[in-house]
């Protein structure tokens, strides 16, 4: 490809696809570039190789089989999604769930967060060549599957979360098996910050490399660990606290240079914030219902329908046809383990969304792939694609 400069000069660049095939893209995402030798002077982002219609699909189906459809926004925290849907759901019917229900949804959350940061921080090392790291953070994650599968029956996809509640309340054992875990995570963390953070070749590669300013941040509508990277104090769960966050001791890290390692350094310390609040949440854990007592939303008691025809009648169209949200738009959020995911939720009055629209942290991150890209090498450029963590579940909905 030939280019005219202002001056009159002719240079002569190559085009490359990096991907959607190549591994650092994980065969989601195509970026269309021009170098000059191997660094990148030019850089077009395209997305479209997952493709799944998630806000056209959830519209042939009820509320509650919206259900399954968010965990594979991102799968790598799902249940996140689960508990994000819920809670935008429960707000157009102004109900609150019970205490236990809240508290667990905290632990829930914050274990996927720890989660969805392993296998964002390894992937990105592997990238690196830093293939030691991986076994760590990837081990420390499967301890984690565990507990979901002896929770919900389920690893990676887990639907665990209920409109106005939870599936089921937490089996016998759970907190033990969550502290136990708890202590792996934060050995596993220690682990790989001895190998990585002071190492020469890792900063070499990380350090004042694809650098995003604050104000670049805010201007592509960065949120979550990206957004604080680049210096920006900015975290759902203390700006605009929801289930008690409040109330919660823990801080918000962020950094200051807004390089490929400030983004991979805030997550490893953010999954030991988490691992605070899951012990803090476990500790004000208490017994009780974990299911609304609202007839809307939760299915009566087995006893009742047996004997009871408005309770059956009450379980028969829950499960047939769903809640039926009163008329009228919401729009909620949390804070996912990548940032702000909201959903706008329009209802008729039916038992079907009549529309819904997602606002995926994903989406604006890579938006700004392309040009933070420019004037680095291609190297530099996979490593930066894994710091912004891109799921395309939830980039290419």
């Amino acid at each position: 490809m030939r280019v005219l400069t202002p001056e009159g000069d002719h240079l002569d660049f190559m085009t490359l696809n990096m991907g959607p095939s190549h591994p650092a893209t994980h065969g989601t995402l195509r970026i269309f570039c021009a170098l000059d030798g191997e660094t990148m002077k030019a850089a077009v982002c395209e997305m479209g190789y997952l493709h799944r219609g998630f806000e056209k699909m959830v519209e042939q189906g009820t509320y509650s089989m919206v259900l399954p459809y968010t965990d594979r926004l991102n799968y790598c925290s799902a249940m996140i999604n689960n508990i994000g849907f819920c809670k935008a759901v429960e707000k157009m019917f102004n109900v609150t769930v019970p205490e236990r229900c809240i508290t667990l949804r905290v632990v829930l959350i914050e274990l996927s967060r720890i989660i969805d940061h392993l296998v964002c921080s390894c992937t990105n090392l592997v990238d690196l060549g830093a293939l030691t790291n991986f076994w760590y953070f990837f081990n420390t994650r499967e301890e984690v599957y565990k507990i979901w599968e002896k929770l919900c029956g389920q690893r990676l996809t887990n639907t665990v979360t209920r409109i106005g509640g939870m599936y089921r309340d937490a089996y016998p054992g759970f907190e033990d098996d969550v502290r136990k875990v708890l202590v792996k995570i934060e050995a596993a963390v220690a682990e790989v910050r001895g190998l990585i953070e002071h190492n020469k070749i890792f900063i070499d590669r990380t350090k004042d490399v694809c650098v995003v300013s604050a104000e670049e941040a805010i201007s592509y509508g960065w949120t979550g660990p990206c957004l604080r990277a680049s210096g920006v104090d900015r975290d759902l769960r203390k700006d605009e606290p929801y289930y008690g966050y409040e109330t919660y001791q823990f801080d918000t890290v962020v950094g200051e240079t807004g390089d490929t390692f400030d983004r991979i350094m805030i997550r490893l310390y953010e999954m030991l914030e988490s691992v605070s609040i899951v012990r803090q949440a476990l500790d004000r854990l208490k017994p009780g219902p974990v299911n609304a007592p609202d007839a809307r939303l939760s299915l009566p008691d087995r006893d009742r329908v047996y004997h009871d025809m408005e309770a059956l009648i009450n379980s028969f169209k829950l499960i047939y046809e769903g809640v039926r949200p009163p008329p009228g738009e919401c729009y909620d959020a949390i804070e996912a383990a990548n940032g702000e995911l909201g959903f706008h939720i329009t209802s008729d009055g039916g038992t079907n969304p009549y529309r819904i629209k997602v606002r995926p942290p994903c989406f604006t991150q890579y938006a700004a792939f392309g040009p933070m890209c420019e004037g680095e090498m291609i190297a530099d450029a996979a490593a930066t694609l894994g710091s912004i963590n891109i799921i395309a579940g939830e980039l290419d909905r």
